[in-house]
């Protein structure tokens, strides 16, 4: 990634910090902008940032996201609106600002962070699967729309990784049965999906688009 300069949103903690971090360590400018400096709620924000960017923008991991656990019967509206925006709606409107000059320089990689919830249901997971099974089709389609500007679009879907959001919305009780359920028999570490991610946005990958790679242990394979 020597001379690449990548955009990772949600670069603060867990699996975002660690692609920051392996594609520093493989060569890449990184931006990781904090939420004061792009906020993935407010459209505006998104604009001013990505309009006082110098140069191209080579790599983007569409990584930021919120998952609000409410089943069908404690969704709100506002809650709704607020996860289909920061899931959703802002990594496409992020996608089109960046994608332009990726497509002048005809060259650029893109990852979306989906997930196994795009893929296999959990009880009150309704809005993030939403969101995320969504972004699986953002990428199949980006994919085949930029392909032409050498532009590769795809996504990695992970599942249970060891974050801080897992251990919020989790007890280490249901962390421990998580575990005893996968395959592999224990969490993903956030490095293990920041590597995948690394090989997509690297000059390695050279003919893998419009896919997403499940990243879950075997967890699906139950």
């Amino acid at each position: 990634m020597n001379n690449r300069t990548a955009l990772v949103t949600g670069a603060s903690r867990g699996i975002g910090s660690a692609i920051a971090r392996v594609f520093r360590e493989a060569g890449a400018n990184v931006l990781a902008p904090s939420r004061a400096e792009m906020d993935m709620s407010d459209t505006a924000s998104i604009e001013r940032y990505i309009g006082a960017v110098n140069g191209p923008i080579d790599i983007l991991v569409n990584n930021a996201g919120i998952n609000i656990l409410a089943g069908l019967d404690e969704i709100e509206q506002d809650g709704l609106n607020e996860m289909l925006q920061v899931n959703l709606v802002a990594p496409i409107l992020l996608t089109k600002l960046v994608a332009e000059k990726m497509k002048a320089n005809r060259y650029g990689r893109i990852v979306n962070i989906s997930s196994i919830w795009s893929v296999v249901a959990k009880e009150r997971r309704l809005a993030y699967a939403a969101s995320k099974s969504a972004m699986s089709g953002v990428t199949r389609t980006l994919a085949l729309e930029l392909g032409k500007y050498g532009v590769l679009v795809n996504a990695i879907a992970p599942g249970y990784v060891n974050t801080e959001l897992t251990s919020q919305n989790n007890s280490p009780e249901q962390i421990k049965q998580i575990s005893s359920s996968i395959p592999l028999e224990r969490l993903a570490e956030p490095e293990e999906i920041a590597e995948m991610a690394a090989f997509l946005c690297s000059r390695r990958n050279s003919y893998m688009t419009g896919q997403v790679l499940v990243v879950d242990g075997g967890y699906v394979c139950r």
